[in-house]
């Protein structure tokens, strides 16, 4: 599930704003304010916006298996394709 330091990196990746962060996920403004600051913890349906959001936008989630929760670009598979080997 999201953590709010993955939402605050995943902003910053995107060059987002919260603003466009509620704009691309439905939710309020102050919805991910608070949950940036630790004021409050929403609903589950809404980090599931909030992250289904970042990733339709090119993030990939990481879970906590082991090790830190991360994020990072995901990976693009038509670039890959754009390679001439040599």
């Amino acid at each position: 599930m999201l953590t709010r330091e993955q939402c605050r990196a995943g902003r910053a990746m995107l060059d987002w704003s919260r603003g466009d962060l509620a704009r691309e996920s439905g939710l309020s403004e102050r919805t991910i304010t608070d949950f940036e600051r630790g004021a409050r913890e929403p609903h589950d349906n809404n980090k599931r916006a909030m992250s289904s959001a970042m990733e339709a936008a090119g993030l990939e989630f990481i879970p906590a298996n082991g090790g830190g929760a991360g994020i990072r670009f995901r990976e693009n598979p038509s670039a890959d394709s754009t390679l001439v080997a040599p």
